[in-house]
């Protein structure tokens, strides 16, 4: 019994005697490490989000553009500034895709909506508003399901359409409500 006790604490002490524990410069410079990697992760960050910022600024013609709610307010309506009357702010007629990641038709309209910009990208502006991300503006919409498209003229009040339509209707309601030209009865 006596060699077991003495083989015990022989192992604990020889095993105590090979833990090396950090000295105060190895913290240190642990400590500088983590900080010099979290400073240099947040600088990438922020340039990457600098970057983003830029293209959504430079020319969009023949693209669907991203909005948001400072963006809606400067370019399309600002409803707090005149909440009883539709004011258009825009130079031509604009049509707004009110839309959800995980909404399936909304994913069916997404490259129709891409294909239309491209070819009225002369003649009308077309955004997509995220309802998750926009929650007020859909509230002031009142948008109860989705997609719901709003199509505004550069004069005279907005019309809203809901669902997935086909390219040759969302063509005919851009012709009809947007540019005010005749569509021929096939």
């Amino acid at each position: 019994m006596r060699y077991i006790k003495n083989l015990h604490y022989f192992c604990t002490m020889k095993t105590l005697n090979q833990i090396k524990y950090p000295t105060m410069k190895q913290i240190a410079l642990a400590i500088v490490l983590v900080f010099g990697v979290s400073l240099i992760a947040c600088t990438q960050t922020n340039e990457k989000e600098a970057t983003n910022s830029v293209s959504v600024n430079s020319d969009q013609t023949g693209k669907v553009i991203q909005m948001d709610k400072a963006m809606f307010l400067d370019k399309v309506f600002n409803y707090q500034a005149n909440p009883d009357k539709w004011i258009y702010k825009g130079d031509k007629p604009a049509i707004i895709d009110f839309y959800a990641d995980w909404c399936g038709p909304c994913k069916k309209v997404a490259p129709i909506m891409s294909e239309l910009a491209t070819q009225y990208k002369d003649d009308i502006v077309i955004y997509k508003i995220n309802t998750d991300k926009e929650k007020e503006l859909a509230q002031v919409f009142q948008i109860r399901s989705i997609p719901s498209i709003l199509y505004i003229p550069k004069e005279g009040q907005p019309t809203m359409t809901m669902g997935a339509l086909p390219k040759a209707e969302f063509e005919k309601m851009i012709k009809e409500l947007l540019l005010n030209k005749p569509v021929s009865q096939n």
